[in-house]
């Protein structure tokens, strides 16, 4: 098959501390992997900022886009950059830098290794967007392409062309895996009537 998608659900993520406030494990690849460990290839997750001021986890050889959802966060990257983010900004950064963090904020994570690229965006759905692999998929560098999706204000449905339809609550992390042959595309069906779905979205080329 050339398209999967599986949900995990917001009761079965994994919720930590870390310095600087509390962190949600949205999703991590392969499942067996560890992020303790290091031996990821991807990983997505969101964390509230709840110190004025913080210092990030080093991670070395991974590279790291921190997207915020609520408030506003000064990233300072020591002999490299620094950037104010505001709501649904992006910074890009490698895991390796002695980075550190002012204001009071959540955030919306994505972390790939070498053998990954990736990307975060907020789409707005009014009704419905069709999603479709990217031409990256074509050029040979790239196997598989990752399209995630994290609604921040309702529940949403994922329509397949074959008429299957997936329900996917708020909180919840929506996984579509493309292989390179994929065709198609797919639907994303806001289920309310009156709000745009503000939805993040994540890919991840590997």
């Amino acid at each position: 098959m050339a398209c999967k998608i599986k949900v995990i659900k917001k009761q079965g993520q994994k919720v930590n501390k870390w310095s600087g406030g509390i962190t949600n494990q949205l999703y991590i690849y392969p499942e067996n992997s560890s992020y303790k460990e290091r031996d990821f290839k991807w990983r997505i997750s969101s964390a509230i900022v709840e110190t004025e001021e913080s210092t990030f986890t080093k991670l070395p050889n991974i590279q790291r886009k921190i997207m915020i959802i609520d408030g506003e966060l000064l990233l300072k990257h020591e002999n490299h950059h620094e950037k104010k983010l505001n709501k649904f900004e992006v910074d890009t950064f490698s895991g390796n830098w002695n980075t550190r963090s002012y204001g009071k904020a959540t955030d919306f994570n994505l972390m790939t290794n070498k053998e990954c690229t990736g990307d975060l965006e907020c789409i707005n759905v009014k009704s419905e967007a069709h999603i479709k692999p990217t031409i990256k998929l074509n050029n040979g560098n790239y196997r598989y392409e990752f399209n995630c999706f994290y609604s921040l204000n309702g529940n949403f449905k994922i329509k397949l062309e074959n008429g299957n339809i997936l329900e996917v609550e708020q909180g919840d992390l929506a996984i579509v895996k493309f292989k390179e042959d994929f065709k198609g595309s797919l639907a994303l069906i806001n289920n309310q009537e009156e709000e745009e779905l503000k939805i993040i979205k994540s890919i991840i080329y590997y």
